[in-house]
């Protein structure tokens, strides 16, 4: 992906520092009061990504297909989003909203018409952003969609990496999701790694890729060290979050996601797919992350 900074928008409130690359609508650059970096760089040695926008699915297809009816089509893992260029419809020094809209081009591994508008705006410490998924066609449109952004680890405050956690705002007892070597969901469930509503950040966590939770409670969960500056993330609309880094990376992903990778051996249609949502026509879906500096 181009990564031209001279067209990215930035936003600014008393408290942070915004910038958002039109190429993928993704969020950019992230720095609290102090002028100081939350979110990774996407140094593509390691991970190029900063936080891309996963729509219309979220991880990998089985067999790399998916079917509507008789059809089969193909999508790369995430989909396309994250590689198109999004329109700018509308900034000021606080806000800034990106479009994109099914072509001729989507229409040939996504049959639906679509408009895929994100809004971003800064008020004090807190970013929020909202995709609203848009159907522009007829009959429904079937869609997943994830939020994937990367944040510094360690923090930028002082503390050790090995300190780190993220802490869920509530109990979460139910037990983990994995991937398999082929990206796709496997079929048994690991006892979660949470203890006292805490995840103890360590690369040993990230071996087997991400963590799933899959019945998530929590509406919320905060990042950081035990006495620093800390970074919250509310997601009111997604059903699963997911946790996510390359071991020994500098940076851990806080993932809220409406769809998921397809289950080993899942061979159904797009609509049975875990997550996907349907949107009726001339309606939208509005899907929330809210990124707080606390």
């Amino acid at each position: 992906m181009s990564d031209q900074q001279s067209d990215w928008i930035s936003l600014h409130s008393d408290h942070l520092t915004v910038e958002i690359n039109p190429l993928g609508a993704q969020l950019s650059t992230l720095r609290d009061r102090a002028g100081r970096d939350l979110l990774w760089n996407g140094d593509p040695s390691v991970w190029s990504g900063r936080a891309p926008l996963l729509f219309p699915i979220v991880g990998e297809l089985a067999g790399g297909t998916y079917r509507v009816g008789s059809t089969s089509y193909s999508l790369p893992r995430h989909g396309f989003a994250r590689g198109r260029r999004f329109a700018l419809v509308d900034s000021s020094a606080t806000h800034a909203i990106f479009r994109l809209q099914s072509d001729v081009t989507t229409l040939e591994i996504y049959p639906f018409r679509f408009q895929l508008d994100v809004s971003f705006e800064v008020t004090g410490a807190t970013l929020a952003i909202v995709s609203r998924v848009r159907n522009l066609g007829t009959g429904d449109l079937l869609a997943s969609f994830g939020y994937h952004p990367a944040f510094r680890w360690p923090l930028p405050y002082g503390h050790p990496r090995s300190v780190h956690f993220i802490e869920f705002s509530r109990d979460e007892p139910a037990p983990i999701r994995r991937l398999n070597h082929a990206g796709l969901l496997a079929p048994q469930r690991d006892a979660t790694p949470i203890a006292r509503r805490r995840l103890e950040l360590d690369d040993s966590l990230f071996r087997d890729d991400a963590i799933i939770f899959d019945e998530i409670q929590s509406r919320s969960v905060t990042y950081r060290a035990e006495d620093g500056p800390g970074i919250r993330v509310s997601y009111p609309d997604s059903p699963y979050l997911g946790i996510w880094s390359k071991p020994s990376a500098p940076f851990v992903c806080i993932e809220p996601w409406h769809g998921m990778a397809d289950p080993d051996g899942f061979s159904g249609e797009f609509a049975a797919k875990p997550g996907v949502f349907t949107v009726a026509e001339g309606s939208e879906r509005p899907i929330t992350m809210e990124i707080t500096v606390v």
